[in-house]
């Protein structure tokens, strides 16, 4: 079963992607969430979610850690992981792109463009 995980210490914009990628349940696809980085690794670990949206600023460990651990450390280059972030210089870009992260999107975010890259990534046709 595939996979999504969704990483953000805010529960109003972890209930948005939730929101935004429902449609993807009818399709068998797992929606998961983590409230902070620590949890995120752990799920991965043990999940394997083909994608992750990441936030970047969350209290104890940053998103740029966790895609570094993901992508570097533990080697799950096979995880796409989005950077999601309120960040938008194009420095916080470099960072999250040179961390290991596949795409770097910036808040406000646009619903469509969440659908159409998960729906890429997972080979399904709405």
């Amino acid at each position: 079963m595939p996979k999504i995980l969704i990483v953000d210490d805010e529960a109003h914009i972890r209930l948005l992607l939730e929101q935004t990628l429902e449609d993807f349940e009818d399709y068998g696809v797992e929606i998961l969430t983590a409230g902070d980085g620590k949890k995120a690794i752990e799920l991965i670990l043990k999940e394997k979610p083909e994608i992750v949206f990441l936030d970047v600023m969350m209290p104890d460990m940053s998103g740029y850690d966790v895609c570094s651990k993901i992508k570097n450390e533990y080697r799950l280059t096979n995880v796409n992981i989005i950077m999601l972030t309120a960040k938008g210089q194009g420095i916080d870009e470099k960072r999250g792109l040179d961390a290991g992260a596949d795409m770097y999107m910036t808040k406000p975010f646009d619903p469509d463009v969440i659908v159409k890259r998960a729906s890429e990534i997972l080979n399904i046709k709405f």
